[in-house]
């Protein structure tokens, strides 16, 4: 059984958070680089795929970095088991809808890929509901790391590099596989949790109504 949410863990602003936090704010950042028409192509300089990956490699990396910190340091709290797979979600629907203005990524995949992401979070917010945390599995951060390997390497190949777009597109298939396939160990897992906490449940009310019976 998933383990529950500590409801009492303090939901003060911390590094982890504060990191997480970041990883919102960079999402609008790379929707205007990525849509915006600079002239020459360039950011400051430099080539905007460039700039656009870089952005989308830093917020990719407090994903990692702010559960690691969060571990390390023991400062897991409600915030941060809210926030952060929502940045996740914003980071990487966010994405992906611009790659599809882009003409990089075709639509209806997109389309899959972001259904599943809402369905999962749905499901999530449900199980926190009652208590529960419900981490992600291997086969989620597997995912995880397809769509941040699709995503470089489409950012990374546009109009410039067309064999980095090939594999980039290639790589979304991955991405659309291992999100099904994580999606319904999900729903399976969201499903058990949900009936131990309904057994736990009725058991408690049976005691209960037992008890009530005894001092009757």
């Amino acid at each position: 059984m998933p383990p529950r949410v500590e409801l009492g863990a303090p939901s003060r602003m911390n590094l982890p958070n504060s990191l997480t936090i970041a990883r919102i704010f960079l999402v609008p950042l790379l929707v205007v680089v990525m849509l915006t028409k600079f002239e020459g192509r360039l950011v400051l300089g430099l080539p905007v795929e460039l700039v656009a990956a870089a952005i989308f490699g830093v917020a990719s990396l407090t994903d990692w970095l702010d559960g690691y910190l969060a571990r390390r340091r023991k400062q897991v709290t409600r915030m941060g088991q809210v926030l952060d797979p929502l940045a996740d979600k914003l980071l990487i629907c966010a994405t992906l809808v611009s790659l599809v203005q882009l003409d990089l990524a075709p639509a209806w995949m997109v389309s899959v890929i972001i259904g599943r992401e809402l369905a999962v979070t749905g499901l999530r917010n449900v199980a926190y509901s009652r208590g529960l945390s419900m981490p992600a599995s291997g086969l989620g951060k597997l995912k995880m790391a397809s769509q941040v390997t699709a995503i470089l390497l489409l950012l990374l190949g546009w109009e410039r590099i067309p064999l980095l777009v090939l594999a980039g597109q290639a790589a979304l298939w991955v991405v659309l596989a291992t999100s099904i396939v994580s999606a319904i160990d999900y729903y399976r897992r969201f499903n058990r949790a949900m009936s131990e906490v309904s057994k736990v449940a009725d058991f408690t009310a049976a005691k209960a109504r037992a008890d009530e019976r005894k001092r009757a």
